[in-house]
């Protein structure tokens, strides 16, 4: 058998996903593809410098175990960097880099000129005819890292908003994008980190805003005609954060500004955060020139916390509101409140609320009456296995069967109606649903969800089993 860059790659990989976590594999891993093998140099590229980085500083020593064993002890690693290029040209930027050799990073020294180099700042969150221009950050206080606990369901994207923290625009993590679902902190871990970063560089402009705000300021600026007096106040904060970017879907003239004020930053050393409830790769109606560059840093998920973070979460809590729960009443919450840690809290309160107002001893039955309204009153979350095996049963085949490669119509049906209601049942990425059921791409998981939809609506008899199966799941 021929040996190719991207057999020996693939059989490194196998070595690498047996030696570390699943989490980490995918993140650090997965996005890696080999482009060239030359006599025993492996080149392999990657999607950023921070990924270089982060490899050489984290997994150089698998990466040599892994090489030496399929090209010797004379194996050596080159890093390709390839981004499109800022600034339209056709060529993408891309340097090599070799294994343990950091003095060999280059780095492209452009700037874009500022069209208004007047000194006078309009400052679009001040009051017209007050004249101030100090830019205040609009961070919540309460928001930051010392009540946003560690879990692993946080772990990744926590560790990388204290790196940002450290070292604001000094790190590759730029952008450093959080997603995930409603509910799990990712606008309070994006004002943690502004809050750390105002500590620790009181001299820098950090600004936080919410992508809804950010579109309405851009309207406001173009109906008064000082859309370069906009851009050039976004231009000069050194930290910007964006909330809810998916806000920006559709909205071209917004995306096309934003664009222009992230290239700006991104090449003059600012930071960036953005928060999303979806990954780039989940995101529709975002131009791709501004996905692409929401994956030169990193994009960190947070997920539904485990039980044991749920009753850190819920512990801290109380203590800060100076207020003492039994451990029994405290799991029971936990135990039976898992969607979010909004929701969690917002149990504890009510349980606290109940227990003052109506002179009540917090008890377990108290404990219950609350929890059961809450759940009543919150779409019950499903998880994709379960989906998988009550469409399995329904289809009376096995798990396994419904993942297969088969072509078989009524298994594939049958798969592509878990697609469909692992993505409307749960908040699971689309990457995510498709490589749980049979290693699927998102796109297969797309197509399903529309085949699905037109099924439904032509065919009385699939459209049957949809209803089916969503009184089954009980949803």
């Amino acid at each position: 058998m021929e040996v190719t860059a991207q057999s020996v790659w693939k059989n490194c990989l196998s070595f690498i996903k047996d030696n570390i976590q699943p989490q980490a594999y995918k993140t650090w891993f997965e996005p890696i593809t080999a482009v060239k093998l030359t006599d025993n140099a492996l080149s392999i590229q990657v999607p950023s410098k921070f990924f270089y980085e982060w490899l050489e500083e984290h997994y150089v020593k698998i990466l040599k175990v892994a090489l030496n064993k399929e090209l010797g002890e004379r194996a050596k690693l080159v890093y390709v960097i390839k981004m499109e290029n800022t600034y339209g040209n056709k060529q993408p930027f891309t340097e090599k880099i070799p294994s343990s050799n950091r003095s060999a990073v280059k780095s492209q020294d452009v700037d874009i000129p500022l069209k208004n180099k007047n000194p006078e700042l309009k400052n679009p969150f001040i009051i017209p005819g007050i004249r101030n221009v100090k830019i205040e950050s609009q961070l919540n206080p309460n928001y930051n890292f010392e009540n946003f606990l560690e879990g692993d369901s946080n772990r990744l994207a926590r560790n990388a908003g204290l790196a940002v923290a450290n070292k604001p625009g000094g790190t590759s993590f730029n952008p450093l994008l959080i997603f995930g679902g409603v509910g799990l902190g990712k606008t309070h871990l994006a004002h943690a980190i502004g809050i750390d970063i105002k500590d620790k560089y009181p001299e820098k402009t950090v600004l936080y805003i919410s992508a809804e705000k950010f579109t309405q300021q851009y309207i406001d600026s173009v109906k008064k005609n000082n859309r370069n007096d906009f851009i050039h106040f976004y231009q000069i904060i050194d930290v910007l954060i964006i909330d809810d970017v998916q806000f920006l879907s559709g909205k071209t003239g917004t995306q096309d500004v934003f664009f222009h004020i992230f290239n700006h930053l991104h090449q003059n050393g600012k930071q960036v955060i953005l928060t999303s409830d979806k990954a780039p790769v989940d995101m529709q109606d975002i131009e791709q020139r501004l996905l692409s560059r929401f994956k030169w840093g990193l994009s960190a998920e947070l997920q539904s916390p485990d039980f044991e973070t749920r009753v850190s979460i819920l512990k801290n809590k109380l203590y800060r509101d100076g207020v003492e729960m039994p451990d029994d009443i405290i799991e029971y919450v936990a135990k039976h409140i898992k969607t979010n840690v909004r929701e969690l809290e917002g149990a504890i309160i009510s349980l606290i609320a109940q227990s003052s107002f109506n002179k009540k001893e917090i008890t377990i039955s108290l404990a219950k009456e609350i929890v059961e309204k809450f759940v009543k009153n919150t779409k019950r979350e499903v998880s994709i296995d379960y989906i998988q095996k009550v469409v399995s049963d329904y289809f009376q085949m096995d798990v396994d069967t419904l993942q297969s490669k088969t072509r078989k119509r009524h298994i594939v049906q049958a798969r592509q109606l878990a697609m469909f209601f692992a993505k409307k049942y749960t908040k699971a990425s689309l990457a995510s649903i498709g490589s749980q059921i049979g290693k699927r791409d998102h796109a297969t998981v797309l197509h399903a969800c529309k085949t699905v939809d037109n099924l439904s609506s032509t065919d009385k008899q699939f459209r049957k089993y949809v209803e089916d199966i969503a009184k089954k799941l009980a949803l």
